[in-house]
C-alpha cells in the first residue's frame, strides 16, 4: 500500500510538468520514439528475477532497453559491479549490456572478494584485457553516481524500479509499471498515444 501511494504521489506531481522539464533519464535514447528504462542494482536478487521478464519484454515489444545504475548502498559488491560494467562500455555498449545481463543471471555466486575474478573471467572469454585498475580517474564511479541520482531525482526508491518512456508531447511521457503484463500493455498505449498525437498533428 505504502509504494501505491508513494507512485500516487509522484505520479500526480510530475503531471503537471512541461516536456521541457521532465527528466532526461525518463526520455527514450535518441533515434526511438518509446523504450523501456530500468534502475537496477546489480546484486539485487529482485532485478535479477526482473531481468528474463525485461528481455521477454524487449523482444515482444520491439523496443530499447536503457539500464540506469542504482547500486543499493548497503549491497557489498553492487557499485563495484557496476562501475566494472561501465568497463566493459568502453569496449562496446554491447559488451557492457551483456556483462550486466550475465551478472545479473549469476548474482548468487559473486561476492565482494570473488567479484574482481568474475570480471576477469567474462574478459578473457571476450578476449580483453581486465586492467588492475579499472577506474583510475574516478570518471566511471562517477557515471554511476549521476545515475544514482537521477534515480533519486524521479522517486526511485527501489530497485528494479521499470518504466516505459516516450517523447509524447502532450500529458505524461511516461509510466510505471510493476509487472511484464502490465509492462506490454503500456507499451501498447503508449504507442497508441503517440499515433493519436501525430495524427492530431496533421489535421
Amino acid at each position: 500500500m505504502k509504494k501505491l501511494l508513494v507512485l500516487a504521489i509522484f505520479t500526480f506531481a510530475m503531471a503537471g510538468l512541461t516536456s521541457a522539464q521532465i527528466n532526461p533519464a525518463l526520455r527514450p535514447p535518441k533515434g526511438a520514439q518509446i523504450a523501456i528504462v530500468v534502475f537496477e542494482d546489480l546484486e539485487c536478487p529482485s532485478c535479477g528475477n526482473a531481468e528474463p521478464l525485461l528481455m521477454q519484454a524487449v523482444a515482444t515489444a520491439k523496443v530499447p532497453l536503457v539500464r540506469h545504475d542504482f547500486p543499493i548502498p548497503s549491497h557489498a559488491w553492487s557499485f563495484d559491479a557496476h562501475v566494472i560494467a561501465r568497463y566493459f562500455d568502453t569496449h562496446s555498449p554491447a559488451l557492457g549490456e551483456e556483462f550486466r545481463h550475465w551478472v545479473l543471471g549469476i548474482q548468487f555466486t559473486i561476492t565482494k572478494a570473488n567479484l574482481r575474478g568474475t570480471a576477469e573471467r567474462f574478459a578473457t572469454e571476450h578476449k580483453i584485457e581486465l586492467p588492475a585498475d579499472v577506474d583510475p580517474k574516478g570518471e566511471l564511479a562517477g557515471k554511476v553516481r549521476a545515475d544514482f541520482e537521477a534515480g533519486k531525482a524521479i522517486g526511485v526508491y527501489q530497485t528494479p524500479s521499470i518504466y516505459v518512456v516516450s517523447n509524447k508531447q502532450t500529458g505524461l511521457p511516461f509510466a510505471q509499471v510493476g509487472s511484464l503484463p502490465e509492462l506490454l500493455k503500456t507499451v501498447e498505449q503508449m504507442k497508441k498515444d503517440m499515433e493519436a498525437e501525430a495524427a492530431a498533428k496533421k489535421k
